[in-house]
């Protein structure tokens, strides 16, 4: 493959970029080792490797790669790019929890990919890049479709990710036609091809490193001395009901399952003998970070009142994934959390919760009923074993999670229940 001066120059210039998005992922790898920050590494190497191999700058580096060997890099570089970051993706979006579907689509999607592009290589020569273009860039609109319907359900993230996803179509798109040896591309189709994977590859590194520092914040809080008022660690409640109303008319259109869930913290006297006020600020910062850690980064969680949490999961698979996740989140909150008295003297405290779960079905409900709801079934859930209640749409009465009529059960359920039991 014949490249001009200008053109290795322009393609030199977007791997050098790409290149240095990555080294500053890798020296937060090394500062903070995650598995999201190694993912994230992984997901710039990966881009790095698919331009220098289809925009023809691995040629001219290496002029005796032998052109077979150059070719099946080809073929098999944007399928398992485009079904990496489909695997990688279904996480970020928490996909396993929003939707059946999605979280599907994704999975198959990051074994299929790969899998075609080593099919393509079967083929004829002649049909290989054409063929493996055509697998990419299906997975390329794949993602972009998921990530709007994401977006639909108001991930705020979201917006950023499909402007990253609908770059990587024509960036794709071009540099297989790069591959190919298109005769019409000149200068300004490469400026652009370039572009296009630049900021691909720059808006996707910089959500994805949103989302790993918002989920890094959450950990940290967790059991850690803090000087910092709880309040601010959440949303405000005047905020809070602002994101539910606009949920509740998103809701009207999207017409998803989804959830809210009121957490009532009880006997705040008790803690505050117990450990004095800082003590107590800790105990709600550590609440906050493991309400957020269960429902995922991508739900709102907010303090209402001084005692009360509360979350909007705006979109799940199914009513009965409400059985995990309010089993989930009371059994998390009911684990021993470590703060520090105003003496300094670190201690172990258990915080006496309930959670309430409402389920958000495809029909209209005000916000304040739904959150009025919420509280009557947290206060409720202080009764019960599990400490969480929802209300049972086969009886209208108000029961434990684990006990009501929400579908059939999942395999981890029992372990669950046995857990918050």
């Amino acid at each position: 493959m014949f490249m001009s001066i200008r053109e290795l120059a322009i393609w030199s210039m977007a791997l050098g970029a790409i290149a240095a998005v990555g080294m500053v992922r890798l020296a937060d790898l090394v500062a903070r080792p995650t598995m999201a920050r190694a993912q994230g590494v992984a997901y710039h190497l990966t881009v790095f490797m698919l331009v220098l191999v289809l925009s023809g700058v691995a040629t001219q580096l290496w002029p005796a790669l032998a052109e077979r060997q150059l070719q099946a890099a080809q073929v098999l570089a944007g399928p398992i790019c485009v079904g990496l970051s489909n695997f990688w993706i279904h996480g970020w979006l928490n996909a396993a929890q929003r939707d059946g579907f999605m979280s599907s689509a994704l999975r198959i999607s990051a074994v299929l990919l790969p899998l075609g592009g080593a099919a393509c290589l079967g083929f004829p020569e002649a049909q290989r890049l054409p063929l493996a273009m055509a697998f990419s860039l299906l997975g390329g609109i794949l993602t972009l479709w998921l990530t709007v319907r994401a977006w639909l359900w108001g991930d705020r993230l979201a917006p950023l990710m499909v402007a990253g996803c609908a770059l990587t179509l024509p960036a794709i798109g071009g540099m297989y036609a790069i591959a190919l040896g298109h005769p019409e591309l000149g200068l300004p189709a490469h400026i652009g091809f370039a572009l296009c994977a630049l900021l691909s590859n720059g808006l996707t590194g910089f959500v994805l490193w949103r989302r790993d520092r918002h989920e890094w914040r959450t950990r940290r809080v967790d059991g850690a001395p803090s000087q910092l008022d709880p309040v601010t660690k959440v949303h405000s409640g005047i905020n809070l009901v602002r994101k539910l109303v606009t949920a509740q008319r998103r809701r009207r259109h999207t017409r998803r399952n989804g959830a809210v869930l009121a957490i009532l913290v009880f006997d705040i006297e008790r803690i505050a003998a117990q450990a004095g006020a800082n003590g107590v600020n800790e105990m709600f910062i550590c609440i906050a970070s493991r309400i957020q850690r269960q429902v995922g980064v991508v739900n709102p969680v907010g303090r209402y009142y001084e005692r009360c949490f509360v979350s909007l999961v705006e979109s799940i698979q199914s009513p009965a994934w409400l059985r995990t996740l309010g089993l989930r989140v009371a059994t998390s909150l009911r684990r021993p959390m470590n703060v520090v008295t105003g003496t300094g003297e670190r201690i172990e405290i258990r915080a006496d919760v309930g959670v309430g779960v409402v389920h958000l079905s495809r029909g209209h409900a005000d916000v304040e009923d739904i959150l009025h709801d919420a509280q009557r079934m947290a206060e409720a859930a202080r009764g019960m074993r599990s400490r969480a209640a929802i209300l049972d749409p086969a009886t209208g009465e108000v029961v434990p999670v684990e006990q009501a009529n929400l579908g059939p059960r999942r395999h981890n359920h029992a372990r669950l229940m046995a857990d918050a039991l």
